[in-house]
């Protein structure tokens, strides 16, 4: 039987070996990304190191955008707004009580040009969605119960729903606030700079500095090693352990099978003596018979007693039995006997 408990933790731990070594790696690539400490010198890093591709840079500021967004609940400005809504209801289960879910009615989401500002220059930020690092706050959460009416309702309730309301939730990255972009910058026929996703590098926008973001994927890069070898350990623990166990019960059987074949050919043994002097006489037989008890084919010392379809073993060996151990099924009700 494979020790399933064993192997996964082993699976485990190689799956977060991985997660560390790549975090590990993330953290030594952002090192050597080029840092913009001011976004007025981007445009002389563009021309000096221009033949290196993708260029990749880490710059900072705060968003800003021409024509910002007005989020409708909360009324912040912001770049880039979602809005999601969600129908609470209470659900009739097969066990007759009443349990709470929901289902998504609405996803909206809504972006327009943005950039980062430090007060020198501006670069526009592209495809910030798919960067790691990146999120949105929540700028409103709204929870509208539910109006429907008594004729509705009643139709809500035969269909085994209770409706309790809607809730609203915008998310929004507003304006004014920091972040920090690590991507490939470029420049564009019309002049401007733009950072992007490269096609092989990093790409991070985050509202933490550079350094906390080497800082942040170190520690998790550490974390995730040490868990591995916790369950290395362990797995290899689970497996060893089955091994040994695997390897006694294969020792016990072929002891127990060796005491049962042994004790077959004494018996055997004796048998053919007693049947010899039974030719000699009727009364030698009865007496031979009696000379020579009937033994556990275990433990050769008592007398078999009980049954479990083959009588061979006494009530204390059996005990301790799970199959026969003349046939090897499974032993399912043992009966002691007595002998007149």
């Amino acid at each position: 039987m494979i020790p399933w408990g064993g192997v996964t933790c082993c699976f485990s731990a190689a799956a977060l070996y991985l997660l560390g070594r790549s975090s590990g790696r993330d953290a030594e690539v952002l090192k050597t990304v080029t840092r913009v400490n001011q976004l007025k010198e981007l445009a002389q890093l563009l021309e000096l190191d221009s033949k290196i591709l993708p260029f990749i840079v880490a710059v900072s500021g705060r968003v800003g955008s021409e024509t910002p967004i007005k989020c409708e609940h909360s009324g912040i400005r912001g770049v880039i707004v979602e809005e999601t809504a969600e129908q609470h209801f209470l659900k009739h289960n097969e066990t007759g009580s009443w349990v709470q879910d929901s289902a998504l009615m609405l996803s909206m989401s809504k972006e327009v040009p943005w950039f980062l500002d430090d007060g020198t220059s501006r670069v526009h930020v592209m495809g910030a969605r798919g960067a790691t690092g990146f999120a949105l706050t929540v700028g409103s959460e709204v929870f509208e119960e539910s109006g429907r009416s008594l004729v509705r309702g009643t139709l809500d309730y035969l269909q085994g729903l209770k409706m309790l309301g809607v809730k609203r939730i915008e998310r929004v990255l507003p304006t004014g606030i920091p972040l920090t972009v690590v991507g490939e910058a470029v420049k564009d026929d019309i002049g401007e700079f733009r950072i992007k996703k490269p096609d092989r590098g990093p790409f991070y926008v985050s509202p933490k500095s550079l350094d906390q973001l080497i800082s942040n994927l170190g520690k998790w890069s550490r974390w995730y090693k040490y868990a591995s070898m916790g369950f290395t350990v362990f797995g290899v623990f689970l497996i060893t352990k089955h091994v040994i166990d695997s390897v006694l019960e294969r020792r016990r059987r072929r002891q127990l099978q060796k005491r049962v074949l042994d004790a077959a050919a004494k018996r055997a043994e004796l048998e053919s003596e007693g049947s010899t002097g039974a030719r000699e006489s009727e009364l030698d037989s009865t007496k031979k018979e009696d000379a020579v008890p009937d033994l556990c084919v275990i433990c050769l010392e008592q007398e078999y007693n009980a049954v479990c379809g083959h009588m061979c073993c006494c009530t204390a060996c059996s005990s301790h039995l799970t199959s026969c151990p003349l046939c090897r099924r499974r032993i399912d009700q043992v009966v002691k006997t007595y002998r007149h």
